[in-house]
């Protein structure tokens, strides 16, 4: 398997999103999922992405789980600050308070049945907290041992600047693929200047530019997509023509269309590590295809040249407010 560093951290070329084997996209099936981490693991996959509020707990403790007696096997990464409704539904409000900071990571660990987390991101940022206040308060889980590397997600490039001044980060974790490339011109450059890692979520447009979704209808009624900007009316159709220029390209490229967009991403730059999710082992096995896939600097540029913007913003208003803090 191919390395690449985030931080003081060696993973996997090629992660592994963990969060839609709980929930988000369509009903859970712990069997399923655990059979997919197992093949995860025997292909030489090593990071592995949760966060405390995936299935409120479940997918920590799905991990947890499954990395019993080979905990040292993966690099667990996980999140906080997101505080979800615990009756249910998406109700959520933000906690980046050092308190909160404490007793999250302590919960974390117990559910993930770990005596530490490799990389411990910030979920979303609270503006109402400094983040310098935040990231003391992670340091501090650092030097107890805790923890071992910081990692903040959906960040401004000053609010990257103000933490990394605090303690080193790591990783920034963001979501970037061929239909949502914003980063390029906003964290991405600055992460390379500081030498911060960059985890790409959602390479692959949530499932979209694999080309299997083209009716949201057809999506449970509990699937996020199905609520997503970009699935819906004129926003869809738009985008369909994006799904199919993929499909065209990929054909060109004699491999599928999910493996030319990781391919594409990995070919961005060594300090970049996609984290596609799947609870699917058939479509694990084929994401890790795109680690034999090589584009050159002429293909890439055609690629994104031949995409055009997204049409829909990436998460619904009130999502929205939560990026680029």
């Amino acid at each position: 398997m191919q390395q690449r560093t985030l931080g003081p951290l060696r993973v996997s070329a090629l992660g592994l999103g963990c969060m839609g084997m709980s929930e988000f996209y369509g009903p859970r099936d712990d069997a399923m999922s655990l059979d997919t981490l197992e093949a995860a693991l025997e292909a030489g996959v090593t990071l592995l992405d949760t966060a405390d509020m995936y299935g409120l707990g479940h997918n920590e403790e799905l991990l947890g789980g499954f990395l019993a007696g080979r905990r040292e096997r993966a690099v667990v990464a996980t999140k906080f600050g997101i505080v979800r409704d615990p009756g249910g539904g998406y109700g959520r409000r933000l906690d980046n308070s050092p308190d909160y900071v404490a007793r999250a990571c302590e919960q974390s660990l117990r559910r993930l049945n770990t005596e530490y987390i490799d990389l411990y991101y910030v979920h979303r940022v609270n503006p109402e907290q400094p983040i310098e206040d935040t990231v003391g308060a992670m340091a501090r889980l650092v030097e107890a041992g805790k923890v071992r590397a910081l990692g903040l997600c959906e960040v401004s490039p000053a609010t990257l600047r103000r933490a990394h001044a605090v303690h080193p980060i790591a990783a920034v974790q963001t979501e970037y693929s061929l239909w949502t490339r914003d980063p390029e011109t906003g964290i991405l450059p600055v992460c390379r200047e500081l030498g911060v890692g960059f985890v790409p979520y959602s390479p692959l447009g949530r499932g979209f530019l694999t080309g299997r979704y083209s009716d949201p209808d057809a999506l449970g009624e509990d699937d996020f997509r199905r609520y997503n900007p970009r699935f819906q009316g004129d926003n869809l159709a738009a985008n369909l023509r994006i799904a199919g220029a993929v499909r065209t390209l990929a054909t060109e490229q004699n491999c599928t269309p999910a493996q030319l967009a990781l391919a594409w991403l990995l070919a961005q730059g060594e300090d970049l590590v996609p984290i596609p999710g799947t609870k699917r082992r058939a479509y694990l096995l084929e994401n890790l295809g795109a680690l034999d896939l090589r584009l050159d600097p002429a293909t890439c540029q055609r690629l994104a040249e031949a995409l055009p913007r997204a049409a829909g913003e990436r998460y619904t208003a009130e999502g929205m407010k939560g990026v680029d803090v």
